[in-house]
């Protein structure tokens, strides 16, 4: 099997509200087999379609227990809050404390277009909200309070300045291919 290249902080589609789909077929079930594959080859417990570049209202995740898909997930209700570290696989390497929803109701469907509805709270929670927010066109970065968002972008930005710097025409990942 094959994976996809995960978008990275700056790709302009992590921006952007995915649409939903409408028909649940072979072409949605191949991407989410292969969104599989891309996220446990990264690895990591979530990844939304956006995240690979489609636009459309899907992820996969797998806190070990999966994998599974949820297309067209929509949070219905939320409650409590839980402070954990969190990273992300579009922002590769940094994480930071995050305070969301300690419990979220989580309706969508599966591959089979059966209704989903999912009570979840921590970590489970937390993924679903992670993902809801890809969906939405929400990065992480902009869960952080205005001084951590501040720095992150700092540190993002010298992070692309430095494979810039080592790699100014471009040639060093063709080479290596």
């Amino acid at each position: 099997m094959t994976t996809l290249p995960i978008r990275i902080y700056g790709d302009p589609v992590l921006n952007q509200v995915t649409t939903e789909i409408d028909t649940i077929d072979g072409k949605i079930a191949a991407l989410a087999a292969t969104m599989i594959e891309t996220m446990n080859e990264a690895p990591g417990v979530g990844l939304a379609a956006n995240q690979v570049g489609v636009q459309k209202r899907m992820f996969v995740y797998d806190q070990g227990e999966g994998p599974f898909v949820v297309v067209n997930p929509v949070i219905r209700e939320t409650r409590g809050e839980w402070t954990y570290e969190e990273g992300c696989l579009s922002v590769p390497g940094l994480s930071w404390e995050i305070t969301r929803a300690n419990e979220v109701h989580l309706t969508g469907y599966d591959l089979d277009g059966n209704e989903l509805d999912i009570e979840a709270e921590e970590y489970q929670g937390r993924i679903f909200q992670h993902e809801m927010d890809h969906l939405d066109g929400v990065l992480l970065i902009e869960r952080l309070n205005a001084d951590q968002r501040k720095e992150a972008k700092s540190l993002l930005r010298q992070r692309s300045l430095d494979l810039a710097a080592s790699d100014p025409d471009g040639l060093r990942s063709l080479l290596s291919e």
